[in-house]
């Protein structure tokens, strides 16, 4: 069993590479000739550090003849210099490059994240799809550039000073390689391991950053509940693990860099203690000996950047394997520079809804959210959707706004399949108002034109009075450049419900769905809503879901459903009589009837 699994394993890993390659090669393309120019002049540097000994050498054989040194002395110096000015552009070239690849990755991955599906959304935690964006693009820095040039050049300046060096003499290169071959073996058993604890370390990151997005997004209820200690710990569990893989990596990537320096310390030995017999039988000259050893430290150098782009390359896969994972996740097509049709905008009619035997559920495996729902919403005017807790009612309009596809059935806006509507053209002409009412960390006006960027000062005038949100501007210190807060948290529950209508209005829909869109107004200004919403019905289809009974009876007709499915279809007086199910939920608490003011 054993001997049959060590092919696959070995399989899988090869792909991995292959695939990590061909990734990596991805973000490196557009950059590839600025990449060239930093390896060319790494080269050039590399080249003069490669000639200092043999430049020795003569020096040294000047010396022994009595020659004049002038010469040799001024060729090292601009020897010297040369490659120092090489070597530095060279390394600003790369690190420019290095930057420009982790800003093209994280525009890339920002954009497909933000185009994600709620069905991938909902598999993943929101701190570990952030920490992707962060800490891991940025391992691509070093392994994208550095890593490559390093490779690249630890490689060709290795095998030009083994060229060298068996000119010198082949019995002493015999010597150095395999000292450097028995130590290197070692090395290579090690490498793996990088690997395996920054990818682990990454994840413990990602873990660690969904902690913290867990609780900044209920801040209130953690200090309301005593939670702060128990939330430090399970926070801090993550940023163990995370020291805890990071200093396993240390270890490794230490070990490592200590087989370097054995290697070259060991060889140094084995050739002073070879290369001084052979220098005292007369085999060789003194002057060779000295450049040979001088090649065998130069050696670190090289030998020591092919270690440190294997051991970049061992993070940068486990972070590209990160960010690959993203793009593997299903996501919605980008949106079009014009995401209406011509003369799209100038028809204002109100939007048709049909649901033809739509079938829905979240997956395999998991229990129907509806069975064949069927109803159709001809036009303008409110369509109210009633029923127990777990009836669908809301699952409505996620399938209407192609948050999810049906599972079965179609779905029709204007008599054409959703499906076959440009998707953002579809949400184009709906306006949507969640159950939570979410506000976004940043100024009022930029909450209220975040749906209808081109809205004026007169639209948002008019649709704060319409929501009575006018007095709201009048109290804060800077109107509407006054900032509201993470998630509005400066604003209450029903002023942040009247931020999400004005939001919808604003944008001018032919179909406005609301989510139980005034569950947290008070008396007063849930009536004034209902004359909002009544308004709007007049040339906008609107689909309410709503648990109090007066928003109900407005209704033009009521989609009553349970387990499901439609269970029956009618006006608010159709429907007390000739339903049970709604008769009873009119008469509970689950139809509330709204308290109105005194006058």
């Amino acid at each position: 069993m054993n001997t049959a699994s060590a092919p696959e394993e070995t399989g899988a890993e090869s792909l991995r590479v292959h695939e990590t390659l061909k990734a990596l090669y991805g973000y490196v393309r557009p950059h590839r000739w600025t990449v060239v120019l930093g390896l060319l002049l790494a080269l050039v540097g590399a080249a003069g550090g490669l000639l200092q000994p043999l430049a020795t050498k003569a020096l040294v054989d000047r010396l022994s003849s009595g020659g004049t040194l002038a010469t040799i002395l001024l060729a090292l110096t601009a020897l010297v210099l040369l490659s120092t000015v090489a070597e530095a552009f060279g390394a600003y070239v790369l690190e420019r490059t290095a930057e420009s690849v982790v800003l093209a990755a994280r525009r890339s991955l920002i954009g497909r994240m933000l185009r994600l599906r709620l069905s991938a959304v909902d598999r993943m935690q929101p701190g570990d799809l952030m920490s992707r964006v962060t800490s891991d693009t940025t391992l691509l820095r070093a392994v994208s550039t550095q890593a490559v040039v390093n490779a690249a050049t630890g490689a060709l300046t290795l095998i030009a000073a083994v060229v060298v060096m068996a000119f010198l003499d082949a019995l002493l290169l015999g010597v150095t390689l395999g000292v450097v071959v028995v130590v290197g073996a070692g090395a290579a058993l090690v490498m793996p391991r990088i690997g395996q604890a920054a990818e682990r370390s990454q994840a413990a990151v990602g873990e660690m950053s969904t902690g913290l997005e867990r609780v900044f997004g209920a801040f209130r209820t953690v200090k309301a509940s005593g939670a702060e200690q128990r939330e430090t710990a399970r926070i801090e569990a993550s940023a163990r693990r995370a020291w805890r893989h990071g200093v396993r990596g240390a270890k490794w990537e230490a070990l490592l860099g200590t087989a370097d320096n054995l290697a070259v310390e060991l060889a140094f030995l084995a050739v002073l203690a070879v290369g001084g017999a052979r220098v005292a039988s007369g085999d060789i000259p003194v002057s060779t000996l000295i450049a040979f050893l001088l090649y065998l430290f130069y050696l670190m150098e090289p030998v020591y950047k092919l270690v440190e782009a294997a051991s970049a390359y061992q993070e940068g896969a486990a972070a590209i394997s990160r960010i690959q994972e993203v793009d593997r996740l299903a996501a919605e097509p980008p949106a079009a520079d014009r995401p209406v049709r011509a003369g799209a905008a100038a028809v204002r009619r109100p939007a048709a809804v049909r649901f033809e035997n739509v079938s829905f559920r979240y997956g395999p495996g998991l229990p129907y959210i509806h069975r064949r729902v069927d109803f159709e919403v001809p036009g303008a005017g409110m369509t109210a959707f009633v029923g127990p807790s777990g009836a669908g009612k809301s699952t409505v309009f996620s399938l209407i706004e192609r948050f999810y596809e049906t599972t079965g059935g179609r779905i029709l806006v204007d008599g054409t399949d959703i499906r076959q509507w440009p998707l953002s053209e579809l949400r184009s002409v709906i306006g949507y108002v969640e159950q939570d009412a979410p506000v976004l960390a940043g100024t009022l006006r930029e909450n209220l034109v975040f749906s209808a960027p081109g809205a004026t000062d007169d639209d948002i005038r008019a649709v704060l009075v319409r929501t009575r949100l006018d007095t709201l501007v009048e109290r804060l210190p800077h109107g509407l450049n006054t900032l509201v807060g993470h998630r509005g948290s400066k604003l209450s529950g029903g002023e942040r419900q009247r931020v999400a209508i004005a939001r919808a209005l604003l944008r001018r829909p032919r179909l406005l769905l609301l989510d139980e869109a005034t569950s947290q107004l008070d008396a007063v200004n849930e009536l004034a809503m209902r004359d909002v919403i009544a308004e709007t019905a007049r040339d906008t289809t609107v689909l309410v879901v709503a648990h109090r009974l007066s928003t109900v009876t407005d209704a033009d007709r009521i989609v009553v459903m349970d387990a499901g499915k439609v269970r029956a279809i009618g006006t608010h007086q159709e429907l007390a009589v000739e339903d049970e199910l709604y008769a009873q939920l009119a008469a509970t608490q689950l139809l509330v009837p709204a308290e109105h003011p005194a006058v």
